[in-house]
C-alpha cells in the first residue's frame, strides 16, 4: 500500500458541507461522483478525495481526518479571520497541529509536518 485514496465522513446537509470545504478549506468538487450511491458529494484535495455521505453524524470525538498544511500559522489565521473556531497550534513529535469542526461536528486536524 502507497497511500490512501479517499476518507469518507458522514454530514448532514450536503449543500452546507461542499460550500464549507470548498470555501473555507480551498478542496474541488469532483463531478467523478456516481449517482447510484444516493446523497453526497466527492471533493478533490491534491491527490485525494474526500467523500461527503448525508446521514446522521456519529460523534466526533476521536473520529478525525487530517490535512496537511504548509504554514499552520497562516492556515489558523486565515481560518479565525474567515469566522471559524480553529484551536491553537500544538507541537505534536516533529509537528504541529490544530483543530476545527464542520458545520456537522467532523473533526478536523490541520497538521504542519
Amino acid at each position: 500500500m502507497t497511500a490512501i485514496h479517499h476518507v469518507a465522513v458522514v454530514v448532514d446537509d450536503i449543500d452546507q458541507s461542499v460550500g464549507f470545504y470548498t470555501r473555507a478549506l480551498g478542496f474541488r468538487l469532483s463531478a467523478g461522483r456516481p449517482g447510484t450511491l444516493g446523497p453526497g458529494a466527492w471533493l478533490d484535495v491534491g491527490d485525494q478525495q474526500l467523500h461527503l455521505i448525508e446521514g446522521t453524524p456519529g460523534p466526533s470525538r476521536g473520529q478525525h481526518f487530517a490535512v496537511l498544511v504548509d504554514d499552520l500559522d497562516a492556515e489558523v489565521r486565515r481560518l479565525r479571520a474567515a469566522g471559524f473556531d480553529v484551536s491553537d497550534p500544538v507541537p505534536v513529535g516533529a509537528a504541529r497541529q490544530s483543530f476545527l469542526s464542520d458545520p456537522s461536528g467532523n473533526a478536523i486536524e490541520l497538521h504542519e509536518k
